[in-house]
This record gives structure tokens, C-alpha cells and sequence, in this order.
């Protein structure tokens, strides 16, 4: 192996799979170095792809050209759409993968790609100056130089395992932790923090009694991750999941030793995430429950193994085991591996811009776990970026940045580097202004244009692309020209919906916008439409925007505005602490991020708008804008 490549990436998640196929794609020369090549995009929590935001955003991943998307689609044990009852601003597509498999697929692909190695070491330090960094220092001795560096180490740096007073030095699944990088990064000036996470119990399925839960079976629809999916697992061929809850029983044994939880002992000193709580975190902080939810989830096509979702905990083991006996369906199951929590070093938020380069140093990037997030797709979205935001810096390429309203990757960036976090961050509906813009069906229609021109998307994919979406504004034209040819069958279609039939007839479109009514259906009733063959996805964004054509207009407006904001760079040499007129706070926080525009400028906690304007008018006063 080489000694010099373009761009090394360190750690083998789910965000350093991205970045390195990503660079290698690019046709950089590309190193990615882990502790073990086998658990390369290993999922050492759920086996799930997707869930709430995060299923747009592998849809988002996909359209910009990354990897997720296509292997999440490879075989799923279970599909599902959710939130199908309510606007598609909060639908989204989630998958249990077989966690033997997924990985599997993802480590074939990045073994065939050109351009990229891999080689297993351990990282120690980096070879760097006091601006730039420009290599790696391994564990075997291997001085290895290159253009750019992408941390992506996850969970492993510095990380411990952790049930009750037991406290091991480890990675996730039992794996090496990663020892002296932190030392390292610390020595270097950035700041870090500790965070924890934790996983719940491995049960046995021949131990399980699942008659006592409720069974949550996925669709039968041809749902995929991917805009180029072209295979689909049949509801037959998918494995169910059960709901099943805690109950007093549970709680009682709990509480009875909450002072022998790891979270509460005071052996835990790291920061949880608040959307992902440990059982017992639950119970103390939600008292007025008498029960909470929890679902057994299939790990493998072929296996025994359970994951029991919802049931994290810092226990000690035989603690653990009175816990799960006491719920119902598990009076006799056997706990093949044990919950624990794990406890890790990240770098501050602050630390990093909206390129997720470290300010302080040209020629690092990082991405995933170790920027303060969780998750498999947040992950994979910031080593995406990462990967391509190192490419543009060694070909002297502006960086490549999404807006708040063009992508949630974009949201979870600009939340990270404007306000910080100092928990693990977790991607939500709720975070995002304009999430009647970012929805599941219009991941493409929002990306694949940046896929394209960051070399990510092929030419034939991005011309089935630009037919597709030539086709659904030909479709929408028709509906607003198509007087219904059936009237009889049109007007038993609405009776059946609850409509009373119009005696002067209809236009497609109009119907189209009311509740519950259907293009397959319509396609029935009116000539112009009925020889159209379209695809699940073409009928989804065609239905989207016409359904929610008022509200999508206003958002895209609202947007326009903001964009205004953010096409007003800010000088990146400012010293915010001497602008005269300045609140002392807005000073602090404008000087700790550094905003790149008006617009981030505005969104940093402790700057208000009287700031912001005092800021432009300094700036102009001073030629500065």
C-alpha cells in the first residue's frame, strides 16, 4: 500500500462508507482505515433503516448519489410507511435490515470500488502543522500522508462499556475502543465532550412468547429507499414485529434499584440523547405512566436473535434479567447479549463549519457520531458531505452547503455549527421550518441536481430522472385540462367517499385536491388520464402537489425570503468581539461560530434582530459588505 493518497477517511460507519465512496467515486484516490474491515457499516443498535425525518433522509442521501438508500433496499426483513394518516410533510419510509446482511452488501461494494482502499489500523494521531492537517500516525507505526482527512471514529474514541459498576474499555458490540486520538484532537486545540448512548438486550427468539404481543406486520406496497429501486420484498417474504408495554411489575423492580443504574450511580458522567432515553430515564422522568411501549424486532432473516426496542438500560446483568422477566411474552426468555450503555468523546459542534471542516485546521473534515449526532442516517448524511466537501477543498472547489429549506441534511448541519449541541443530536419533522418542502417524494426533485454537478449521479440516471419529472408536469397539465368522460362512475365514486355528485361535471384536478380521492382512482373516469402508466412514485409527488398546492406555494415563498438572508455572505475574518454596539452575548456567540451569512448570523442563540442590523449597518459603514 501507498503512503501518499488524496484523502483518507478514519473509521468504517455508516458516515465514513460515504465519505470514502464518495471520494473514490469522485475519482480521488481514497483510503479508508478501520479497526476491522468486517464490522464496516456495522449496526451495533436497532438493524433499522429510516423512521421519522431520518427516512427522508436516506431518500436525500440517495438522490445526492450515495450508498444507504440502494443497500437498504437490497433485502429488508420489513418495509413500512409511516405516518400515512397524516401530510406528507411527516411521512416517511422505515426498514428492519438483516444485520448480518446490510453490512455484507456494503462492505462487496466498497471492496469493488476503484479508487479506494482499505486497511486495517489503528489511527493514534495526525500528522498536521498550526493550520493545516495533512495525514495520519497509526498504531502499527505507518505514517500515511494525504491531502485530506475525514474523521468519522463514531463511538470509539476513548469509549467504554458500561452496565451498573461494571466499566470496560470498548467499542460498540464488544469491538477495541479507540485510544489516543482524543489526547491527540485535544492537544490540537478543539474542544470535546463526552456523550453516552446505550443499546437494550439481545433476547432468544425460540424463548419468546410472541402470542402475547400485538403483531405490527410491513406493506405490501412497492416501497424503496432508493429513486432507481427496482426490487421489492413482498409482504409474505417479510418477518413481523411485535408491540408489547411495561408494566408495574417492571417499574417496581426499576425503582427498586435505581441506585444501582449506571445512569444514576454517578458512573455515567457523559450526556444521553433526549429522544432516545434509557427505560429507567423513562420511568423516572414520565412517573405518571403506568406503562410505556416497547417492540421486539427481528436482527436476522436466519437467527435467534431479538432486539427489544425501547428497553435500554445501565443496569447491572442480573438486574437485567428480572426486568425482562417481568414482561409479558418474556416470562422465560433468554438474554443472548446484554443492554449496556456506552460512553464516548466527540468533538464540539462549534468546532466545525457548514463545510464540516474544523475551523482551525485546513484539510479536516469530520462526520457522524464524533460531530455530536446519532444515528445510521445522519451519519451516512454528514459523510456524504464530508466526502464531498473534502474533494471540492483539494481541487480548490467552493464548498458544497444545503440550505435549511432545500434538505433536512441541510437542517442538521446548520442546527450543529449555529447552535451547538450538547447532547447527541437527533433529526426531527419538528426541526424543520419548511418540511412541507422536505418531503419523502421530493428527495430527487430537491437533490439530484447536486448529485449530478458533484459528479455523484451518472448521466443516464439523471436523464431517467429529467423524464421522470417531465412526465408528472405533462400529467399535472392534463388534470387541469380533463373533464370527467364517466360521469355515472365518477359520481358512484365520490357517493362512496362521502361526496354528492356535481350535475355540471368535473375537472381532474379539482377533484384531485379533495381528501381521499385518488389519481388510480380518477385515472378510471376520465379518457385523457386512463392509458397513463405511472409509477408508485410518479402518483405520490403528482397527488403531493396537487393536493397541497396552496401550502407548498406559501412555503416556497417564506423560503424565498430566507434565501435572501443567506446569499448575503458575512467576511470569514471578522473579529465580532470588537464591533462596537454589540450586545456583550451576541459578541461571544457571533465570535464562537463564525456565521458564513445574514441568515445563520440571525439563527445563533443569543443574537437578535436590533444585532443583526447592527451588525450590517458596522460592516457596511467599515466597506466590509
Amino acid at each position: 500500500m501507498d503512503d501518499f493518497f488524496d484523502i483518507i477517511v478514519v473509521g468504517g460507519g455508516h458516515a465514513g462508507v460515504e465519505a470514502s465512496y464518495a471520494s473514490a467515486r469522485k475519482g480521488h484516490k481514497t483510503l479508508l482505515i478501520t479497526l476491522n474491515r468486517k464490522m464496516i457499516a456495522n449496526m451495533p443498535c436497532n438493524p433499522h433503516i429510516g423512521g421519522s425525518a431520518k427516512g427522508v433522509v436516506v431518500r436525500e442521501i440517495d438522490a445526492l448519489g450515495g450508498l444507504m438508500g440502494i443497500a437498504a433496499d437490497q433485502h429488508p426483513l420489513q418495509m413500512k410507511m409511516l405516518n400515512t394518516g397524516k401530510g406528507p410533510g411527516v411521512q416517511c419510509l422505515r426498514s428492519q435490515q438483516d444485520k448480518a446482511a446490510y453490512p455484507s452488501y456494503v462492505q462487496k461494494v466498497l471492496e469493488e470500488c476503484p479508487n479506494l482502499t482499505i486497511y486495517e489500523d489503528e489511527v493514534k494521531g495526525l500528522l498536521h502543522d498550526e493550520s493545516s492537517v495533512f495525514g495520519v500516525c497509526c498504531g502499527s507505526g505507518r505514517r500515511i500522508q494525504a491531502k485530506a482527512v475525514i474523521l468519522t471514529t463514531g463511538t470509539y474514541m476513548d469509549s467504554s462499556i458500561i452496565r451498573g459498576k461494571e466499566v470496560t474499555s470498548a467499542g460498540p458490540d464488544g469491538e477495541k475502543s479507540s485510544i489516543g486520538l482524543s489526547k491527540e484532537l485535544s492537544e490540537m486545540g478543539l474542544k470535546l465532550v463526552r456523550l453516552k448512548t446505550g443499546t437494550p438486550p439481545r433476547l432468544a427468539k425460540s424463548s419468546i412468547d410472541f402470542s402475547k404481543g400485538e403483531i405490527q406486520l410491513g406493506s405490501d406496497e412497492k416501497l424503496s429507499f432508493s429513486f432507481e429501486g427496482d426490487s421489492y420484498t413482498p409482504l409474505s417474504k417479510q418477518l413481523p414485529c411485535y408491540l408489547i408495554y411495561t408494566n408495574e411489575q417492571t417499574h417496581k423492580i426499576i425503582l427498586d434499584h435505581l441506585n444501582e443504574s449506571a445512569i444514576f450511580d454517578g458512573t455515567i458522567t457523559g450526556i444521553g440523547p433526549r429522544y432516545c432515553p434509557s427505560i429507567e430515564s423513562k420511568i423516572v422522568r414520565f412517573a405518571d405512566k403506568p406503562r410505556h411501549q416497547l417492540f421486539l424486532e427481528p436482527e436476522y432473516e436466519e437467527g435467534e436473535s431479538f432486539y427489544l426496542q425501547g428497553f435500554s438500560t445501565g443496569m447491572p446483568r442480573e438486574i437485567q434479567e428480572e426486568m425482562v422477566h417481568s414482561l409479558p411474552g418474556l416470562e422465560r426468555a433468554k438474554i443472548l447479549k446484554y443492554a449496556y450503555q456506552i460512553e464516548y468523546d466527540a468533538i464540539d459542534s462549534l468546532e466545525f463549519d457548514a463545510s464540516l471542516k474544523i475551523k482551525k485546521y485546513d484539510g479536516l473534515y469530520v462526520a457522524g457520531q464524533i460531530c455530536c449526532t446519532s444515528g445510521y442516517e445522519e451519519a451516512a448524511g454528514l459523510g456524504l458531505m464530508a466526502g464531498i466537501n473534502a474533494c471540492n477543498f483539494i481541487d480548490g472547489k467552493p464548498p458544497f452547503i444545503l440550505r435549511r429549506d432545500e434538505a433536512y441534511i441541510g437542517v442538521m448541519i446548520d442546527d450543529l455549527v449555529t447552535k451547538g449541541t450538547d447532547e447527541p443530536y437527533r433529526l426531527l419533522s419538528s426541526r424543520a421550518e419548511y418540511r412541507l418542502l422536505l418531503r419523502h417524494d421530493n428527495a430527487d426533485k430537491r437533490l439530484t441536481k447536486y448529485g449530478f454537478l458533484n459528479g455523484l449521479i451518472r448521466d443516464q440516471r439523471y436523464q431517467h430522472f429529467e423524464e421522470k419529472y417531465s412526465r408528472i408536469d405533462s400529467v399535472v397539465e392534463t388534470l387541469s385540462k380533463s373533464v370527467v368522460t364517466d360521469r355515472a362512475g365518477c359520481g358512484d365514486y365520490l357517493r362512496s367517499l362521502g361526496y354528492e355528485p356535481s350535475e355540471y361535471g368535473y375537472h381532474a384536478y379539482d377533484l384531485l385536491k379533495r381528501p381521499y380521492v385518488h389519481l388510480k382512482e380518477l385515472q378510471k373516469y376520465f379518457t385523457d388520464l386512463s392509458q397513463l402508466k405511472l409509477s408508485n412514485d410518479e402518483i405520490l409527488s403528482i397527488e403531493v402537489s396537487v393536493k397541497y398546492s396552496g401550502y407548498i406555494s406559501r412555503e416556497e415563498k417564506e423560503a424565498a425570503a430566507l434565501k435572501r438572508q443567506e446569499d448575503t455572505p458575512l467576511p470569514i475574518d471578522v473579529d465580532y468581539l470588537k464591533v462596537s454596539g454589540l450586545r456583550l452575548e451576541a459578541r461571544q456567540k457571533l465570535n464562537a461560530v463564525k456565521p458564513l451569512t445574514i441568515g445563520q448570523a440571525s439563527r445563533i442563540p443569543g443574537v437578535n434582530p436590533a444585532d443583526v442590523s447592527i451588525l450590517l449597518l458596522t460592516l457596511r459603514r467599515d466597506g466590509k459588505l
